[in-house]
């Protein structure tokens, strides 16, 4: 258990540098866009493209943290108003339903998406990029909700998080 917790930490410290890398460079792709659509004679060809990669996944990688996090959007009113062993048992369900859809749509349908892009061997309009390498964080997004839903599964034994919960 000791060594799943350190490898949590170490997720969590990667992904949150990862996700703050992507966000910077986004920032900095679309301002650059502006400059040189608005303020230079030539707009960019490639900041569009960049940034509608960079936003796929800094949605689907920031998803699973939040989730992580509990920053999700959620409505706890009834899990509050439920006793301990329903609420325990609605959570449960919850963490259960979600490692369902990160297998059967984010690992299987998004492991199938990259494998099917990467053999037709289609490209990025202007950076000429592997559209499989683009598609391939679906189902890395998937395997962090899993991971992260068995970790929810785990903590639920503490009676302190059942109540931090937001389903």
């Amino acid at each position: 258990m000791n060594t799943f917790k350190s490898f949590i930490v170490n997720l969590n410290r990667v992904l949150r540098v990862l996700l703050a890398s992507m966000m910077a460079l986004l920032v900095i792709n679309v301002t650059w866009q502006v400059i040189t659509r608005f303020i230079l004679p030539h707009p960019s060809s490639f900041t569009e493209e960049l940034a509608r990669f960079l936003l796929i996944w800094i949605s689907l990688l920031g998803s699973a943290y939040a989730f992580h996090t509990h920053s999700h959007l959620g409505f706890d009113y009834l899990v509050n108003k439920m006793s301990r062993s329903t609420s325990m048992l609605v959570a449960k369900m919850g963490y259960v339903l979600v490692i369902l859809f990160a297998i059967s749509v984010l690992v299987v349908g998004g492991l199938n998406l990259a494998y099917i892009t990467l053999l037709l061997e289609q490209r990025s309009a202007v950076l000429g990029l592997p559209m499989g390498a683009v598609y391939a964080v679906t189902p890395v997004s998937g395997l962090l909700f899993i991971v992260y839903s068995i970790l929810g599964l785990l903590e639920l034994k503490d009676s302190n998080k059942l109540r931090e919960l937001a389903l």
